[in-house]
């Protein structure tokens, strides 16, 4: 019952801003006397704090209003790409704390080698947070790929699959995909609506859809494979063993092919005809998505050709997205975020013109808050709604 309250008391304070004591026994129906004593336990573990005075119009002594503290507790989010790794550390206000990525190539890589590597990247910035005062209660990982309990099944680009992954840090610990954890770290440190659909534009191209403040995930967690719905017949090779995928198109080697030579959207070669070299990420290598960008802001040809056909297949795609989950909202995010202003033109238009005779109005679409950040954000958030919801066990009261 204890486990219980100091849940409802937090959870309440999290959601809902700074309280009194006495408003705290109000909203959650508990006693005076037990909201002062949870409130006391969740001071010593650090989790919360004392501000000043507020009177709020009541007769008699004014109270001390109780907030989240971000002083003592954090959260540890760690992600693997197909060219980087990354590592953030969050206060429990959600306040980044730390943040490091290490560029790699990733692509086809033996799996103890990046993780070890990721366990070196995960201690070490840990022992940075601890030296400055923080206590890192608990990680978790995004990865690329199909996850189920502590196995990643499949994850095409970096060629591994039934791979078990081992606990990086000596703390509760858990794995989710990539778009999936995209689209929470969207809610919880960018849109903050409570519905949307997140596209997750990297290599490959993933979508997390938000319903009520909580990610579908489907029977077996597969839903948001947005980057295999097939935009051409008998278009190009994927990866995936299909043709005319979305991500032959639209994913971030043929962006990024523009660079070079055209993609395989404009030669009509197959997936791989894509420049491998060329095609480096954006955060392990923000200069190629910077050239990019300087490129289209020149007005360079080639790159902009390859923007328009991304932008138009990535309509099509989320038509039929559109059809099947009705969204109100359409975020862009990852290798889309800092590309958006030459992808919105194409995939509105391709949204409005297919869409017009059933709804009349497309979903709104917008830019993601996050950026790239989404995916390792939203690992740390992960850990930090944890907390929220179970204080007593991550924190030992």
């Amino acid at each position: 019952m204890r486990a219980r309250n100091l849940a409802v008391v937090l959870a309440t304070i999290h959601r809902s801003g700074p309280h009194t004591r006495a408003e705290l026994a109000e909203r959650t129906g508990l006693t005076k006397t037990t909201v002062s004593s949870l409130v006391a336990d969740l001071i010593e573990a650090g989790v919360v704090s004392e501000s000043g005075a507020v009177q709020k119009g009541e007769r008699g002594r004014p109270g001390v209003a109780v907030s989240l503290s971000g002083r003592r507790v954090a959260a540890l989010g760690l992600e693997i790409n197909i060219d980087y790794l990354a590592a953030c550390v969050v206060d429990l206000t959600r306040t980044v704390r730390l943040r490091r990525t290490r560029p790699a190539d990733n692509r086809n890589s033996d799996p103890a080698a990046i993780l070890d590597g990721l366990r070196v990247l995960a201690k070490e910035i840990t022992a940075e947070a601890e030296a400055g005062g923080l206590r890192v209660i608990g990680a978790a990982l995004a990865v690329p790929g199909t996850v189920e309990g502590e196995v990643l099944r499949s994850a095409p680009h970096l060629g591994w699959r039934d791979v078990r992954v081992p606990d990086l840090v000596d703390l509760p610990f858990e794995i989710d995909n990539e778009a999936n954890l995209a689209a929470l770290g969207e809610l919880w440190f960018g849109s903050r609506e409570s519905d949307f659909l997140y596209v997750s534009g990297e290599v490959g191209i993933g979508a997390g859809l938000v319903v009520d403040g909580a990610v579908f995930r489907g029977t077996y967690g597969l839903a948001g494979e947005l980057g295999h719905v097939v935009v051409v017949p008998d278009g190009p090779a994927c990866r995936c063993g299909g043709r005319g995928c979305l991500e032959v198109y639209a994913g971030q080697d043929t962006l990024l092919g523009a660079l070079g030579s055209a993609g395989p959207a404009g030669s009509g070669g197959s997936a791989d005809a894509a420049d491998p070299a060329g095609a480096a990420g954006l955060v392990g290598s923000a200069g190629s998505v910077g050239e990019l960008v300087a490129r289209l802001e020149a007005g360079d040809p080639e790159a902009v050709r390859t923007c328009e056909r991304a932008g138009h297949a990535l309509g099509v795609a989320l038509t039929s997205a559109v059809h099947l989950l009705d969204p109100g909202l359409i975020v862009l995010g990852g290798i889309y975020a800092p590309l958006y202003r030459w992808l919105e033109g194409p995939v509105s238009e391709g949204l409005g013109a297919r869409l017009a005779q059933m709804r009349g109005t497309p979903p709104a679409l917008v830019v993601s808050g996050t950026g790239p950040d989404a995916a390792v954000l939203g690992a740390a958030g992960s850990v930090i709604q944890r907390i929220i919801a179970d204080p007593a066990q991550l924190l030992g009261l």
